[in-house]
């Protein structure tokens, strides 16, 4: 039998840290939607960690989908739904029931802006008031990189497509407050990333 999970080389080094701030901002029980869940090792690592809360991964990606059913099976969590094709830069997104929380890992600058843009207005209607979004990855702070590895990642991921790139945080934070989200903790994570935490007002 195939084994159709994927592997991501830099989740078994952040899923530890960033599990650490979501047992601090996610609710105690509701439904958490993850967006763009990628190879499904993120969203089954919190749902073992948090069995109070249920977890519903998506990703436009049919492999990857693939990968998330192939991860819940061989974790064993009974925590997960089934992945769902979901485009965050979709016009709406059909979710039932609806989220208490939002994750979105390493997505804002593998994608194009665009995404971003669908990611802050789909969660500003499906989130209740209070609710959280969670964004991770490496942001621009004043319009300027972090760190030179930073610079270095940038140029690689523009090079791979144009659409694509390291996001400056100010401009999330205003795209976020147009659609009700309101930025409530930004926390330095290791290897030059930020966890972004916006609340629904």
């Amino acid at each position: 039998m195939t084994d159709a999970r994927r592997f991501a080389s830099a989740t078994e080094r952040n899923r530890g840290p960033i599990l650490e701030v979501l047992r601090g901002i996610l609710p105690a029980e509701g439904l958490v939607l993850e967006i763009a869940s990628g190879t499904g090792e993120h969203v089954v690592h919190f749902a073992a960690a948090l069995p109070q809360l249920a977890f519903q991964p998506s990703d436009p990606d049919p492999d990857n989908r693939a990968s998330i059913v192939a991860w819940i099976g061989h974790s064993g969590v009974a925590n997960v739904r089934a992945p769902i094709d979901l485009d965050a830069a979709a016009a709406r997104w059909t979710i039932d029931p609806r989220p208490a929380a939002i994750l979105c890992i390493n997505m804002v600058h593998i994608s194009p802006w665009t995404a971003t843009l669908g990611l802050m207005r789909n969660a500003g209607v499906a989130l209740p008031s209070g609710g959280t979004l969670y964004l991770y990855g490496a942001f621009k702070r004043g319009g300027v990189h972090t760190a030179p590895s930073n610079v270095a990642f940038d140029e690689g991921l523009r090079a791979r497509n144009p659409e694509w790139g390291v996001r400056d945080l100010e401009a999330v934070i205003e795209v976020a407050a147009t659609a009700g989200l309101v930025l409530a903790d930004t926390i330095e994570m290791p290897a030059n990333n930020l966890s972004i935490v916006l609340r629904r007002s």
